[in-house]
């Protein structure tokens, strides 16, 4: 298999874009990433995207964007995991590039949700629970992800204001990010007292849809420029049960695990070589569970990183620092390829006021359903 490497990114605000359709959204990601790549076509495309059917009526975006793209007559396909599709999409094409079936690949996420209601949307994320035995019994997705939150607190003895650091970071470095959707600082007394919305998640606790696509140009690494490679160096996907209450522990991330584990080994590092993760905080709680999933915490002890500050862009593990899902915005397909556009800023040193000094080493971990699909990846800068 050969070494992977990023050419070039692009991504475009996290809104309420009125006035610009899905295909214009990913089509405006991918002439930026070519931009920054220097490159005008390539091999593949793989389109990270969950609810296109649903909410904009609209299937096939492979052979959609690559027409809109002027990358016909490529190979395109959609890559669909719920929440986790643009991890997915990304890993897809990373494989087409690392076994030599193509010489370069553009990942594209890309979502379009506020054209619909908010019932509607409800509905469309749902289809990430079990139909038959959660979404039938009435409960809805974040309703599902309280009952994860419930039980977590009562094992564990936390308190509902102990998770306020996760969404106050993600808030503080969203400031500094343009293409976040909430760039507003948060206090405590916000977070406590905002509106709940499933107990104990409240509405600081969840993160907002939006529209918007990033998109990432992968090559072979002796294509990449001289000075200075990104590379990437693990890659893994595991799997658990779609219905919480077939897991053996309701409140343990074990693809989460699996996948980090896998990544570390391919990269050949351990947890504490990891200098910033940006991690999928679509629930404060998930935030926690991740940070223990990857070995950055002892099971239980996911909050005490946060209220100790260890999260922040100067602390021990850095998470969202552009904002994660909860302050940049989660339009859902297109959430793990932001991530990963995230992370390759980081390694350029282009973060700003948020970036991590000396950053060398980042990982990426993309979530479907409420744990049941995890895709995890690891980022090297490598300087020539």
């Amino acid at each position: 298999m050969r070494q992977v490497g990023i050419l070039g990114i692009g991504q475009t605000k996290i809104d309420e874009h009125w006035d610009r359709s899905l295909r214009d959204l990913g089509v405006d990601a991918i002439r930026a990433a070519m931009e920054d790549g220097g490159r005008i076509t390539c091999d593949g495309l793989f389109v990270g995207n969950m609810l296109s059917g649903i909410s904009n009526h609209q299937d096939l975006l492979g052979s959609l964007l690559s027409d809109w793209s002027d990358m016909q007559p490529v190979e395109a396909v959609k890559v669909e995991a719920a929440c986790a599709s643009g991890g997915a999409a990304f890993r897809s094409a990373l494989m087409a590039v690392a076994s030599g079936e193509l010489d370069s690949a553009m990942v594209v996420g890309v979502e379009k949700m506020t054209d619909s209601g908010s019932a509607q949307i409800t509905a469309a994320l749902a289809t990430a629970a079990d139909a038959d035995n959660e979404v039938d019994q009435g409960v809805s997705f974040v309703g599902l992800n309280a009952l994860i939150m419930q039980r977590y607190m009562h094992e564990y003895g936390w308190k509902h204001t102990d998770f306020a650091p996760f969404s106050i970071n993600s808030h503080a470095n969203a400031v500094h990010n343009p293409c976040a959707r909430l760039r507003n600082r948060i206090t405590l007394e916000q977070y406590q007292k905002a509106v709940m919305v499933s107990a104990p998640i409240n509405i600081l606790d969840a993160s907002p849809i939006g529209d918007g696509a990033a998109a990432i140009l992968l090559v072979p690494i002796e294509d990449l420029p001289d000075r200075s490679k990104i590379i990437v160096c693990g890659s893994a996907s595991f799997t658990d049960s779609l219905a919480i209450h077939d897991r053996s522990d309701a409140i343990t991330l074990r693809a989460a695990y699996r996948s980090a584990k896998s990544a570390y080994q391919q990269a050949k590092v351990q947890a504490n070589n990891i200098d910033v993760f940006e991690l999928h905080d679509a629930f404060s709680i998930m935030a926690a569970l991740s940070l223990e999933a990857c070995g950055f915490a002892e099971q239980g002890q996911g909050p005490r990183l946060a209220l100790d500050g260890e999260i922040e862009p100067d602390g021990r593990i850095p998470i969202c620092t552009r904002g994660g899902l909860k302050a940049r915005g989660h339009p859902v397909g297109a959430t793990g390829v932001y991530q990963l556009v995230e992370l390759v800023q980081q390694l350029r040193g282009e973060c700003g006021a948020t970036q991590v000094e000396d950053a060398m080493t980042g990982m990426a971990q993309n979530i479907g359903g409420s744990g049941s699909t995890i895709v995890t990846h690891i980022l090297k800068k490598t300087v020539i």
